[in-house]
């Protein structure tokens, strides 16, 4: 066997494999003694098919098998020792007028090659690091939320603004049969919030479910029907009154914030609005985390020109989905792909020369670390070390949660990586002006 390689250019390649019957006539001589064994051939005894009808029978379909088997072991040796970074698979080239009744056989096949460059993390500007804060309003909204979470309720019997209704709500239609809770606050529009005042137990209301509440998705709660139903539901829903409250919204004193946090140093309502805003800012960080390793990529597509083998990607392209592309089609597909695939470029070479490796002892590590994070939100504070052990084992035996995991631990390090080493410029903003800035 021989293997020979022309260089096109500096991103496409011909490889040349080349096949002697030496290279495969005893593997293929082997497999048809053994067909020989075991043939079961009207007219013969087993084991006593000749050879000639045997090859005649299954000779090609064996040839065929095993050069084909023994051309990618050695197409996929060569470039292993060779060290041929590629992107796709080889393609093999069309050859005309092939044919198997001969003894030596020429294949050929055409490779991607992956561009060489020069890792640059040098920014035209600094890259934005939002630090993402709740705004005075965001705090005294989620105060009056608290409040009314460990309020009370007041039964009344006349229902005014602001009050807590509850009732039967029915469509035979529909198959809407629930008994619902409808705070008059969360309604859309004084048409709505006026069929309740002034209701009492026993009235009946007549609602449309569409433009009804100023979020679609309280609908889903109050009728107790599928997500996928709610954004697309317009029918009239009757509502039978069988209860109506007001709700006393909770002092804002010591015994409020003692069960709100435990053990903590809020005192006032001032320490109450200090602790809001700071753990706001950590559920907040996530997205502004995300937001500098979407905006550092495109950072550094833009600063790391190269050229790819275009016209090789897009003929690979045709042959790797389930059903073959046209040209056209796949020329789109390329265009779509190519961003992703230039920073997956960039991004392989600055963990491999940055050596930004994710190791079994780290992923147990960060797998430990979100594991206690859950089972805080439960309450279990303490867990024992070999408890975490144990589910951190389990969960390790998955081969998806591992890929998973460590995508996130990758990202975590990279984020870390960019913070160091990138040219940031902190900014401070509302969560709300966050929202503005980047959806504008």
């Amino acid at each position: 066997m021989n293997i020979t390689r022309e260089n096109i250019d500096e991103l496409n390649a011909i490889v040349k494999v080349d096949i002697a019957k030496d290279d495969y006539i005893e593997k293929v001589d082997k497999i048809l003694k053994d067909y020989k064994k075991n043939a079961n051939i009207p007219g013969f005894r087993k084991g006593h098919v000749p050879m000639g009808m045997v090859k005649k029978q299954y000779g090609q379909a064996v040839l065929v098998d095993e050069v084909n088997k023994l051309l990618q072991e050695a197409l996929n040796k060569y470039l292993t020792e060779e060290k041929l970074d590629v992107l796709g698979n080889p393609l093999p080239k069309e050859k005309e007028n092939f044919n198997w009744d001969q003894d030596n056989y020429s294949f050929e096949f055409e490779l991607g090659l992956t561009p060489q460059f020069e890792l640059n993390l040098k920014t035209k500007k600094p890259i934005t690091l939002y630090k993402i804060v709740a705004g005075e309003e965001m705090i005294q909204n989620q105060i009056t939320n608290i409040q009314k979470q460990y309020g009370k309720l007041i039964s009344k019997e006349v229902a005014e603004e602001g009050d807590v209704v509850v009732g039967t709500i029915v469509n035979e239609e529909e198959n809407i049969d629930n008994l619902g809770t409808i705070s008059l606050d969360q309604l859309k529009g004084k048409k709505n919030i006026n069929k309740f005042v002034g209701a009492k137990k026993g009235d009946l209301i007549t609602l449309k479910t569409k433009g009804l509440f100023e979020d679609d998705h309280q609908l889903e709660k109050v009728l107790n029907v599928e997500h996928e139903r709610i954004h697309d539901l317009d029918v009239e829903v009757t509502l039978t009154v069988t209860e109506i409250n007001h709700q006393e919204s909770a002092e804002l004193n010591q015994e409020l914030f003692d069960k709100l946090f435990p053990n903590s140093e809020v005192k006032n309502v001032e320490d109450l609005k200090e602790k809001i805003k700071e753990d706001a800012a950590k559920q907040f960080q996530q997205q502004g985390d995300q937001q500098l390793l979407n905006d550092v990529t495109e950072a550094l597509i833009e600063n790391n020109k190269f050229d790819l083998p275009k016209e090789f990607l897009q003929k690979w392209i045709r042959t790797v989905g389930e059903k073959p592309l046209t040209e056209e089609e796949a020329k789109e597909e390329f265009i779509k792909s190519e961003q992703g695939l230039r920073f997956q470029l960039i991004e392989g070479k600055l963990i491999s020369e940055n050596k930004l490796e994710v190791k079994f002892e780290d992923l147990k590590e960060f797998t430990t670390a979100r594991i206690k994070e859950q089972m805080a939100q439960f309450g279990q504070t303490d867990p024992a070390e070999k408890e975490l052990d144990d589910i951190a084992a389990r969960v390790l035996s998955n081969q998806d949660e591992i890929k998973r995991l460590s995508e996130q631990l990758m990202n975590e390090k990279l984020l870390g990586f960019y913070k160091e080493n990138i040219s940031l410029k902190e900014k401070e903003v509302t969560y709300e002006d966050f929202v503005k800035e980047i959806y504008k």
